[in-house]
């Protein structure tokens, strides 16, 4: 058995079965089957590409301006860089 918060109030057999008996009484509330379980996608979905995990260094007011634009900045980063690579090659200088 797991070890509980303190305060965690356990029902006894007899109001989990008033509990259960209940929620299966309730039209809106069925129990999902094992095949439904099954079926249920946990977590985030995979991408469908994946991208590589790296360090970069960047200057502070780049990283400051995209973090300043919400949830999804470094998706951002990369959607810049790839615009960039469309019309400059990285080639070293």
């Amino acid at each position: 058995m797991p070890k509980l918060k303190p305060g965690t109030i356990i029902p006894t057999p007899e109001e989990d079965a008033a509990i259960t008996a209940a929620a299966m009484s309730d039209p809106d509330a069925m129990p999902y089957t094992d095949a439904e379980w099954e079926a249920v996608k946990r977590g985030r979905p995979l991408a469908t590409a994946t991208k590589e995990r790296i360090t970069i260094r960047l200057s502070p007011e780049v990283v400051q301006a995209f973090r300043a634009s919400g949830e999804g900045w470094q998706t951002r980063v990369d959607s810049a860089l790839k615009d960039w690579l469309k019309t400059h090659s990285p080639t070293r200088v």
